[in-house]
């Protein structure tokens, strides 16, 4: 019975390893291509000639791809900055304050940009552009501050639900506490509430940084002929015809993700391993005090 048990299990596993690896593979396989041929000297981007870097020197040289890259890069810090403000600021409302009314229209006027197809609402900021450009000149120039603005628009619902899945687990009893020993609304949260939001402050910033460098439409309906960002640019020269700069580019974006995402898990690897060794040490002084009080007690 215990050899059935093992074999079933044992193909269970092998089972699991093989799905695993063909899920890297499907999912995997189509990158690291991209990478290899980044290294390609040829023009032509399916027909490998001989190892070269002479793309990546192209690309360090493209005046217009380092100036889209330096749009995108400012775009999203501001974008995935004022979505953090907002979608905590958003969050505080639906969790710590009080029923009122409206408060379902609120969460549903946050989260609506969503769901909502980013052609519509693409066309709903350039009406509304169009409609605001003859008041507010710098919507009518649709430059960096409008594309600003509307980023943050989408941004911020994603960082609301990352932030309210947090405060909603959040222990009031410190916060009680901190209020009892004569600590004001602002102190309270600056000291208690903030660092313990944190992990999903970070959460949010990063999937509203990466959400706004990766947009396409909405920017394609609102920039203006000055403003071009990094997705518009790359789309515009593939239509154009697909070149093995564009794949020197993608590497270097998957490699600076890489290294990111690397880090992040050794930082959280890490932190468990503290976290872990903390409750170990807790955990032995209070075996020792139990010990101790159980031979006070026999010697008593």
């Amino acid at each position: 019975m215990m050899k059935g048990f093992l074999k079933h299990h044992g193909a269970s596993n092998i089972a699991k390893a093989v799905i695993l690896l063909l899920a890297l593979i499907f999912l995997y396989t189509p990158i690291m291509t991209l990478v290899v041929y980044s290294f390609n000297e040829s023009k032509m981007v399916t027909i490998w000639t001989t190892f070269s870097l002479h793309w990546y020197n192209v690309l360090v040289h493209d005046s217009a791809i380092i100036s889209a890259l330096c749009m995108s890069l400012t775009i999203a810090v501001m974008a995935a900055s004022a979505s953090v403000i907002i979608g905590t600021m958003a969050a505080f409302v639906m969790v710590r304050v009080r029923q009122f009314a409206g408060e379902s229209a609120f969460m549903l006027f946050m989260t609506a940009p969503m769901v909502l197809p980013e052609v519509i609402t693409g066309l709903a900021l350039l009406l509304l552009y169009v409609t605001l450009g003859d008041f507010i000149p710098v919507f009518a120039d649709r430059g960096i501050i409008a594309i600003w603005v509307a980023h943050v628009t989408f941004c911020s619902a994603y960082a609301t639900v990352v932030i309210r899945s947090r405060f909603i687990e959040l222990d009031t009893s410190v916060e009680e506490a901190a209020k009892d020993l004569g600590a004001g609304p602002l102190k309270v949260f600056f000291a208690i509430m903030l660092p313990s939001l944190m992990p999903a402050e970070v959460a949010a910033f990063l999937l509203s940084f990466t959400m706004s460098m990766d947009d396409l439409v909405i920017t394609s309906f609102i920039a203006g002929p000055e403003s071009t960002t990094l997705p518009m640019l790359i789309f515009s020269s593939i239509r154009r015809g697909l070149s093995p700069e564009i794949n020197a580019l993608a590497a270097i974006i998957i490699f600076v993700a890489s290294i990111g995402t690397f880090i992040g898990w050794l930082s959280m690897v890490r932190k468990q391993k503290r976290i872990a060794a903390d409750v170990a040490k807790a955990q032995a002084e209070a075996k020792r005090e139990r010990e101790s009080s159980m031979l006070g007690g026999l010697r008593g």
